[in-house]
């Protein structure tokens, strides 16, 4: 018969004195911004969470017309990226403190027209990103970002 191995969680860290830094909240925030388009289901804009910050896939939706923004990939990928600038904002970050993006456009064949827009948006340390390409969007939309940052 094989041994089974049980693994114990480790003790609970005590705070190391006076000063030390609180813990960080587990419990989930919802975010929410008037800068941002309003979400197309039932999901939240943004959720904190645990020292991070989940960004749901925002799309170049204009917050003013609830409307895909015209133009093509360069404007939508300029209107998503400012929406989750938006949200970010509500949670007090900025694309500054992303550590993954998560990219789905409708047509890779514009990928380097949003890789350009992107790029103005994340000069300098940017963040892990991934880039599928999709069948379809929710809205009509060609693009859609996800980032997850951490929270300050």
């Amino acid at each position: 018969m094989a041994k089974r191995t049980v693994l114990k969680p480790p003790p609970a860290r005590r705070p190391a004195g006076r000063g030390a830094a609180a813990p960080k909240s587990t419990k989930k925030k919802v975010l929410a911004s008037a800068g941002a388009a309003l979400p197309v289901g039932p999901y939240s804009q943004g959720i904190q969470a645990g020292g991070f910050i989940f960004v749901a896939g925002e799309k170049g939706i204009d917050p003013k017309t609830n409307q895909i923004v015209p133009g093509g990939i360069v404007a939508e990928t300029r209107q998503t990226l400012q929406n989750i600038q938006a949200i970010l904002a509500a949670a007090g970050a900025s694309l500054d403190d992303a550590v993954a993006v998560t990219v789905h456009m409708t047509d890779l064949a514009e990928f380097q027209a949003m890789n350009q827009v992107y790029a103005e948006y994340f000069r300098s340390a940017p963040p892990g990103r991934t880039t599928v390409q999709v069948t379809a969007l929710p809205a009509g939309a060609h693009i859609e970002i996800t980032v997850t940052t951490i929270a300050r």
